[in-house]
């Protein structure tokens, strides 16, 4: 018998999966994006801290690009969109978070009443 699989650092990036996730659906601002995660779910409330050095790490792998324009609000905002190769790896990242949800339902279920 084998080691279990540890799960690899690309399953664990769930705010990388997250604003991916969000970016397949259109190009966004990051304040459209935390804005709309927190809309999703109060558990999804993402500080400036965190998003914005997020975006800049997905956009220096190549996951997701930018371009300055002008928000909603009038405001000149930067606006993020996935890359083709992003656009392939939010599928991978996908699947690597539903395989460990999974097996993360495996162990608690019986505990569930």
């Amino acid at each position: 018998m084998g080691r279990p699989q540890q799960p690899g650092a690309d399953s664990v990036g769930t705010l990388d999966l997250l604003i991916l996730s969000r970016l397949a659906r259109g190009q966004m601002h990051g304040f459209g994006i935390a804005e709309y995660l927190h809309g999703v779910s109060d558990a999804l409330h993402v500080e400036e801290g965190s998003l914005y050095p997020a975006l800049h790490r997905l956009e220096s792998q190549g996951l997701i690009e930018s371009a300055w324009g002008v928000s909603e609000n009038n405001r000149r905002a930067r606006f993020y969109k996935l890359t083709p190769r992003g656009r392939k790896q939010v599928t991978v990242k996908i699947s690597n978070w539903r395989r460990v949800v999974e097996a993360v339902n495996r162990v608690i279920d019986p505990l569930v009443p």
